[in-house]
């Protein structure tokens, strides 16, 4: 029997995980569940969100299923660590991002499909004020290990740093400011890292039939990054004479999502770029309640919402979130382990359900979170479940 490391973290994450493992369990997926500690609870009490007895699960079993965690700047983090583990150098690291980089899970795929009936699905006016709904098909490629997220970067740069920066002409703009003042970060961006995630989306498009495949990215100000990527996507794109390569600048993107979301299909973005155009895609859609996320390496792969914990939620009994994004996740897991059809089997469950409208969590309904939303005829999260599993 499969073995997958199943990672609630915080807030909501504990809430949603269970859900879609009974969804997994309806469609007929046999596999045993070890839980893995991650998460806030773990950074307060021990210093580390992300203990190496949770790393050690992953490295055997090689699947995760992950809920949500919760991240707080710098100086509320400390003030929340146990009072015996202060001042003894312990930093916060966002544990998710330390899975990225631990077992170089370095492509990111978020598919967003509207499903019809939604009622949260985008609108737009069309000739003669006619309302349409495009059909929203895109899924986004993002390089999840470098960019702007690697994390180099500096606050009073050391003089080393400093020094080698200057040697660029382009720093002649800031010689006047006291080291004090300034910090630096870096967007780095490999060749073999570009070149492997561009090939996952050509082959990700070639084995879904989409048609296109668009990098995003800005080469006309990020000359070297950007122009990177777009030169080697052009290379590859020769190997797939069927599939056409696009290009699009970062901003223009996000005006375009309002304007021909239809056309797009498998996107490709550096890891900043590719965070904002997911969640942009996300928001035709109906929101993060429905936004779904695989990080892939080599070995090791993670599944989760792109959600957040949303702890002002957790507490809420009966439960009041939409756990249709963890579901889908789940769903990404089975096609990732050669299990399409279960995978398929649920989706198509989670179309029923949304396209009959019986069944509608709170934000389906577009109404602001709070115990009084089941008085105007929201559904909970378990109904929710339940409403899928009974379609299945």
């Amino acid at each position: 029997m499969r073995k997958i490391v199943a990672l609630p973290g915080d807030g909501i994450g504990k809430t949603v995980l269970p859900e879609s493992i009974k969804v997994l369990e309806a469609v007929g997926f046999q596999a045993e569940y070890i839980n893995g500690d991650i998460g806030w609870d773990f950074w307060c009490k021990e210093g580390n969100a992300l203990p190496q007895r949770t790393i050690d699960l992953l490295k055997e079993h090689k699947i995760g299923l992950f809920g949500a965690i919760t991240s707080k700047p710098k100086d509320a983090a400390d003030k929340e660590l146990d009072p015996s583990l202060q001042g003894k150098g312990y930093t916060y690291f966002s544990p998710i991002v330390g899975l990225r980089q631990k077992f170089n899970l370095d492509i990111c795929i978020r598919p967003c499909q509207s499903f019809k009936g939604n009622p949260l699905n985008f609108i737009r006016y069309g000739a003669g004020n006619t309302i349409e709904e495009p059909v929203v098909n895109a899924v986004i490629f993002r390089q999840n290990t470098e960019g702007l997220y690697s994390g180099v970067e500096w606050t009073n740069p050391p003089k080393v740093v400093r020094d080698a920066f200057e040697t660029h002409p382009k720093m002649k703009s800031f010689s006047h400011v006291p080291n004090e003042e300034l910090a630096i970060s870096t967007r780095i961006v490999t060749k073999k890292a570009s070149e492997r995630i561009i090939r996952a989306a050509f082959e990700y498009a070639k084995s879904f039939g989409y048609k296109n495949v668009t990098i995003c990215e800005k080469p006309n100000v990020l000359r070297e990054t950007s122009g990177m990527m777009f030169k080697i996507g052009k290379q590859i794109a020769k190997e797939y004479p069927d599939i056409q390569l696009w290009d699009t600048n970062i901003d223009a993107q996000m005006m375009w999502l309002t304007k021909n979301p239809e056309i797009y299909g498998v996107i490709v973005a550096e890891n900043m770029f590719g965070d904002i155009i997911s969640d942009g895609f996300a928001g035709l859609i109906g929101g993060l309640g429905f936004a779904c996320s695989a990080n892939i390496g080599e070995e090791v792969a993670v599944f989760e919402p792109t959600h957040g914990s949303a702890p002002k939620y957790q507490e809420l009994n009966p439960s009041i979130v939409n756990p249709i994004a963890m579901i889908l996740s789940a769903c990404m897991m089975l096609d990732h382990i050669g299990e399409k059809e279960k995978a398929d089997n649920i989706k198509n469950a989670i179309a029923k359900v949304i396209e009959e409208g019986k069944v509608k969590t709170y934000d389906m309904m577009k109404l602001k979170g709070g115990p009084d939303v089941f008085k105007q005829g929201a559904c909970t999260t378990q109904e929710m479940t339940e409403a899928i599993i009974a379609e299945l």
